[in-house]
Protein backbone atom coordinates (compact mmCIF):
# COMPACT_ATOMS: atom_id res chain seq x y z
CA UNK A 1 0.00 0.00 0.00
CA UNK A 2 1.26 3.15 -0.91
CA UNK A 3 1.89 5.74 1.91
CA UNK A 4 2.47 9.67 1.00
CA UNK A 5 2.04 13.15 1.09
CA UNK A 6 -1.76 12.93 -0.19
CA UNK A 7 -2.91 9.55 1.91
CA UNK A 8 -5.67 10.31 3.97
CA UNK A 9 -5.82 8.62 7.02
CA UNK A 10 -8.65 7.03 9.30
CA UNK A 11 -8.32 5.78 12.65
CA UNK A 12 -9.99 3.72 15.38
CA UNK A 13 -9.56 5.48 19.34
CA UNK A 14 -10.52 3.84 22.28
CA UNK A 15 -9.09 2.02 25.38
CA UNK A 16 -7.85 0.04 25.04
CA UNK A 17 -7.49 -0.22 21.45
CA UNK A 18 -4.57 -2.33 21.03
CA UNK A 19 -7.04 -5.81 20.07
CA UNK A 20 -8.59 -4.13 17.22
CA UNK A 21 -9.32 -5.81 14.45
CA UNK A 22 -10.02 -3.21 12.28
CA UNK A 23 -6.67 -1.30 11.05
CA UNK A 24 -6.25 -5.06 9.38
CA UNK A 25 -9.74 -5.09 8.17
CA UNK A 26 -9.93 -1.43 6.40
CA UNK A 27 -6.08 -1.23 5.63
CA UNK A 28 -6.79 -4.71 3.28
CA UNK A 29 -9.85 -2.70 2.01
CA UNK A 30 -8.28 0.32 0.99
CA UNK A 31 -5.24 -1.70 -0.86
CA UNK A 32 -8.06 -3.92 -2.46
CA UNK A 33 -9.86 -0.42 -4.20
CA UNK A 34 -6.64 1.04 -4.50
CA UNK A 35 -7.17 3.92 -2.32
CA UNK A 36 -4.54 6.12 -1.51
CA UNK A 37 -5.78 5.78 2.03
CA UNK A 38 -4.44 4.02 5.63
CA UNK A 39 -6.10 3.20 9.20
CA UNK A 40 -4.35 3.35 12.01
CA UNK A 41 -5.69 2.86 15.76
CA UNK A 42 -4.81 5.49 18.63
CA UNK A 43 -5.08 4.06 22.48
CA UNK A 44 -6.97 7.56 23.50
CA UNK A 45 -7.51 8.35 27.15
CA UNK A 46 -7.71 12.25 26.73
CA UNK A 47 -10.72 12.39 24.16
CA UNK A 48 -11.21 16.22 24.01
CA UNK A 49 -7.17 16.23 22.75
CA UNK A 50 -7.69 13.46 20.57
CA UNK A 51 -10.89 15.36 18.81
CA UNK A 52 -9.07 17.99 18.41
CA UNK A 53 -6.07 16.43 17.23
CA UNK A 54 -8.15 14.81 14.43
CA UNK A 55 -9.68 18.43 13.26
CA UNK A 56 -6.21 19.54 13.40
CA UNK A 57 -4.48 16.63 11.42
CA UNK A 58 -7.66 16.92 9.36
CA UNK A 59 -8.17 13.20 9.61
CA UNK A 60 -11.15 11.79 7.19
CA UNK A 61 -12.59 9.78 9.59
CA UNK A 62 -12.65 7.82 12.80
CA UNK A 63 -14.23 4.32 14.42
CA UNK A 64 -14.75 5.41 18.38
CA UNK A 65 -14.98 2.39 20.46
CA UNK A 66 -15.30 1.60 24.42
CA UNK A 67 -15.72 3.98 26.40
CA UNK A 68 -15.87 7.06 24.67
CA UNK A 69 -18.73 5.93 22.15
CA UNK A 70 -21.14 8.33 24.28
CA UNK A 71 -18.36 11.10 25.66
CA UNK A 72 -17.39 11.47 22.05
CA UNK A 73 -20.95 13.35 20.74
CA UNK A 74 -19.81 16.29 22.48
CA UNK A 75 -17.08 17.23 20.23
CA UNK A 76 -19.17 16.89 17.23
CA UNK A 77 -20.53 19.12 14.82
CA UNK A 78 -23.45 17.19 13.87
CA UNK A 79 -25.02 13.65 14.66
CA UNK A 80 -27.09 11.55 12.33
CA UNK A 81 -30.64 11.54 13.27
CA UNK A 82 -30.75 7.76 14.35
CA UNK A 83 -27.19 7.58 16.09
CA UNK A 84 -28.82 10.80 17.93
CA UNK A 85 -31.78 9.19 18.84
CA UNK A 86 -29.16 5.75 20.02
CA UNK A 87 -27.20 8.39 22.19
CA UNK A 88 -24.16 6.72 21.15
CA UNK A 89 -21.45 7.22 18.03
CA UNK A 90 -19.20 4.93 16.86
CA UNK A 91 -18.49 6.43 13.35
CA UNK A 92 -17.00 9.89 12.49
CA UNK A 93 -16.37 11.39 8.93
CA UNK A 94 -14.63 14.83 8.69
CA UNK A 95 -16.56 16.48 5.77
CA UNK A 96 -14.38 20.05 5.23
CA UNK A 97 -13.91 20.03 8.77
CA UNK A 98 -17.18 18.91 10.40
CA UNK A 99 -17.30 16.31 12.41
CA UNK A 100 -20.16 14.23 11.70
CA UNK A 101 -21.20 11.18 13.98
CA UNK A 102 -23.04 7.58 12.77
CA UNK A 103 -23.75 4.61 14.79
CA UNK A 104 -22.75 1.45 12.45
CA UNK A 105 -23.48 -0.76 14.44
CA UNK A 106 -26.89 -1.40 13.96
CA UNK A 107 -26.73 -1.13 10.45
CA UNK A 108 -24.00 -3.67 10.85
CA UNK A 109 -26.81 -5.84 12.04
CA UNK A 110 -30.04 -4.31 9.87
CA UNK A 111 -27.40 -5.27 6.84
CA UNK A 112 -26.45 -8.59 8.08
CA UNK A 113 -30.37 -9.72 8.10
CA UNK A 114 -30.95 -8.53 4.81
CA UNK A 115 -28.14 -10.58 3.12
CA UNK A 116 -29.02 -13.68 5.22
CA UNK A 117 -32.30 -12.67 3.29
CA UNK A 118 -34.41 -12.88 6.29
CA UNK A 119 -37.59 -11.55 6.04
CA UNK A 120 -38.84 -8.87 8.70
CA UNK A 121 -42.03 -6.92 7.43
CA UNK A 122 -44.76 -7.45 9.56
CA UNK A 123 -42.96 -9.85 11.71
CA UNK A 124 -42.63 -9.69 15.70
CA UNK A 125 -39.40 -9.57 16.66
CA UNK A 126 -38.07 -9.89 20.15
CA UNK A 127 -34.72 -8.43 21.37
CA UNK A 128 -32.88 -9.98 24.40
CA UNK A 129 -30.90 -7.01 26.33
CA UNK A 130 -31.24 -3.70 26.63
CA UNK A 131 -27.96 -2.43 26.58
CA UNK A 132 -25.89 -0.65 23.84
CA UNK A 133 -25.84 -3.41 21.25
CA UNK A 134 -29.31 -3.56 21.71
CA UNK A 135 -30.51 0.33 21.60
CA UNK A 136 -28.61 0.22 18.22
CA UNK A 137 -29.85 -2.79 16.99
CA UNK A 138 -33.24 -1.73 18.12
CA UNK A 139 -33.19 1.74 16.59
CA UNK A 140 -31.67 0.86 13.34
CA UNK A 141 -34.03 -2.46 12.92
CA UNK A 142 -37.26 -0.24 13.82
CA UNK A 143 -36.52 2.41 10.90
CA UNK A 144 -35.23 0.15 8.26
CA UNK A 145 -37.79 -2.49 9.00
CA UNK A 146 -41.54 -2.17 9.16
CA UNK A 147 -42.33 -5.15 12.15
CA UNK A 148 -45.39 -5.86 13.23
CA UNK A 149 -44.33 -5.79 16.94
CA UNK A 150 -40.55 -5.40 18.59
CA UNK A 151 -40.45 -6.92 22.39
CA UNK A 152 -37.46 -6.08 24.61
CA UNK A 153 -36.53 -8.79 27.41
CA UNK A 154 -34.24 -7.07 29.45
CA UNK A 155 -31.91 -8.32 32.27
CA UNK A 156 -31.54 -4.34 34.05
CA UNK A 157 -35.46 -3.92 34.05
CA UNK A 158 -35.28 0.48 34.20
CA UNK A 159 -32.86 0.46 31.43
CA UNK A 160 -35.19 -1.98 29.42
CA UNK A 161 -38.12 0.49 30.24
CA UNK A 162 -36.27 3.48 29.12
CA UNK A 163 -35.53 1.84 25.82
CA UNK A 164 -38.66 1.12 24.93
CA UNK A 165 -40.23 4.23 26.25
CA UNK A 166 -37.64 5.67 24.10
CA UNK A 167 -38.47 3.61 21.01
CA UNK A 168 -42.21 3.86 21.24
CA UNK A 169 -41.91 7.78 21.03
CA UNK A 170 -39.93 7.05 17.72
CA UNK A 171 -41.40 3.80 16.08
CA UNK A 172 -44.71 3.38 13.73
CA UNK A 173 -45.56 0.35 15.45
CA UNK A 174 -46.33 -1.36 19.45
CA UNK A 175 -42.59 -2.20 21.53
CA UNK A 176 -43.64 -4.20 24.59
CA UNK A 177 -40.63 -4.76 27.15
CA UNK A 178 -40.54 -7.04 29.88
CA UNK A 179 -37.70 -7.90 32.24
CA UNK A 180 -36.00 -11.21 30.85
CA UNK A 181 -37.70 -14.65 32.92
CA UNK A 182 -38.29 -17.74 32.09
CA UNK A 183 -42.03 -16.93 31.47
CA UNK A 184 -41.86 -13.77 29.39
CA UNK A 185 -39.30 -16.16 27.20
CA UNK A 186 -41.92 -19.15 27.06
CA UNK A 187 -44.17 -16.20 26.41
CA UNK A 188 -42.70 -14.17 23.59
CA UNK A 189 -40.28 -16.92 22.00
CA UNK A 190 -42.50 -19.27 20.50
CA UNK A 191 -45.05 -16.95 18.60
CA UNK A 192 -41.89 -14.78 17.42
CA UNK A 193 -40.45 -14.21 13.65
CA UNK A 194 -37.08 -13.90 15.20
CA UNK A 195 -34.51 -13.60 17.91
CA UNK A 196 -31.89 -10.91 18.09
CA UNK A 197 -29.53 -11.69 21.31
CA UNK A 198 -27.65 -8.61 22.48
CA UNK A 199 -26.24 -10.14 26.25
CA UNK A 200 -22.30 -11.14 26.18
CA UNK A 201 -24.10 -15.08 28.00
CA UNK A 202 -22.24 -17.25 25.45
CA UNK A 203 -19.07 -15.34 24.88
CA UNK A 204 -15.64 -16.81 25.61
CA UNK A 205 -14.81 -17.95 27.67
CA UNK A 206 -17.87 -18.65 29.19
CA UNK A 207 -19.12 -20.32 25.42
CA UNK A 208 -20.96 -23.11 27.38
CA UNK A 209 -23.59 -20.87 28.88
CA UNK A 210 -27.19 -19.74 26.58
CA UNK A 211 -29.94 -17.67 27.15
CA UNK A 212 -32.86 -19.75 26.05
CA UNK A 213 -33.51 -23.24 26.06
CA UNK A 214 -34.01 -24.61 22.65
CA UNK A 215 -37.07 -26.67 22.91
CA UNK A 216 -38.90 -23.12 22.84
CA UNK A 217 -37.24 -22.43 19.25
CA UNK A 218 -39.00 -24.09 16.33
CA UNK A 219 -38.04 -24.42 12.64
CA UNK A 220 -37.97 -21.23 10.28
CA UNK A 221 -37.37 -19.04 12.92
CA UNK A 222 -34.48 -16.88 12.26
CA UNK A 223 -31.79 -16.61 15.31
CA UNK A 224 -29.31 -13.66 15.29
CA UNK A 225 -26.42 -13.43 18.16
CA UNK A 226 -24.14 -10.40 18.50
CA UNK A 227 -21.66 -12.64 20.04
CA UNK A 228 -19.10 -12.96 17.84
CA UNK A 229 -16.49 -14.81 19.63
CA UNK A 230 -17.00 -17.80 19.46
CA UNK A 231 -18.06 -17.50 15.80
CA UNK A 232 -21.20 -20.33 16.55
CA UNK A 233 -22.43 -19.60 19.93
CA UNK A 234 -24.10 -22.12 21.77
CA UNK A 235 -27.33 -20.28 20.90
CA UNK A 236 -26.64 -20.72 17.33
CA UNK A 237 -25.60 -23.91 17.38
CA UNK A 238 -29.03 -25.27 19.24
CA UNK A 239 -31.00 -23.07 16.92
CA UNK A 240 -29.67 -24.86 13.98
CA UNK A 241 -30.59 -28.10 15.40
CA UNK A 242 -33.82 -27.35 15.69
CA UNK A 243 -34.24 -25.95 11.79
CA UNK A 244 -34.06 -22.39 12.63
CA UNK A 245 -32.10 -19.98 10.17
CA UNK A 246 -29.15 -18.72 11.89
CA UNK A 247 -27.54 -15.30 11.50
CA UNK A 248 -23.61 -15.22 13.14
CA UNK A 249 -22.89 -12.08 15.57
CA UNK A 250 -19.73 -11.77 13.19
CA UNK A 251 -21.55 -10.74 10.13
CA UNK A 252 -22.90 -7.90 11.80
CA UNK A 253 -18.78 -6.78 12.94
CA UNK A 254 -17.90 -7.12 9.01
CA UNK A 255 -20.99 -5.31 7.91
CA UNK A 256 -20.58 -2.02 10.12
CA UNK A 257 -17.27 -2.00 8.90
CA UNK A 258 -18.72 -1.97 5.78
CA UNK A 259 -21.21 1.21 6.53
CA UNK A 260 -17.99 2.37 7.62
CA UNK A 261 -15.83 2.04 4.64
CA UNK A 262 -19.07 3.54 2.36
CA UNK A 263 -18.91 7.03 4.36
CA UNK A 264 -15.69 7.46 4.36
CA UNK A 265 -14.69 6.60 1.17
CA UNK A 266 -18.14 7.11 -1.38
CA UNK A 267 -17.33 3.64 -2.93
CA UNK A 268 -18.79 0.68 -2.18
CA UNK A 269 -16.73 -1.81 -0.12
CA UNK A 270 -15.03 -5.43 -0.90
CA UNK A 271 -16.78 -7.27 1.29
CA UNK A 272 -15.51 -10.50 0.46
CA UNK A 273 -11.92 -9.30 1.26
CA UNK A 274 -13.22 -7.75 4.82
CA UNK A 275 -15.10 -11.05 5.43
CA UNK A 276 -11.39 -12.79 5.02
CA UNK A 277 -9.68 -11.03 7.37
CA UNK A 278 -11.70 -11.02 10.04
CA UNK A 279 -12.43 -14.41 9.54
CA UNK A 280 -9.21 -15.37 8.79
CA UNK A 281 -8.02 -13.08 12.47
CA UNK A 282 -10.88 -15.32 14.22
CA UNK A 283 -10.22 -18.11 13.41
Amino acid sequence: MKIDGKSRVCAVIGNPVEHSLSPALHNAAFAEKGLNMCYVAFHVEDLAAAMTGARGLNLLGLSVTIPHKVAVLRYLDEVEETASKIGSVNTVINKEGRLIGYNSDGMGAVRALREADIPLAGEKVTILGSGGVARAIAFTLGKEAALREMVLLGVEPEECRRLADDLGKALPFPVIWEPMRIETLNRHIPDSAGIIHCTPVGMNPHAEKTVLDRQLLRPGQFVFDAVYNPLKTRLLQEAESVGCRIVPGVEMFIHQAVFQFELWTGESAPVNCMRRVVMEALS
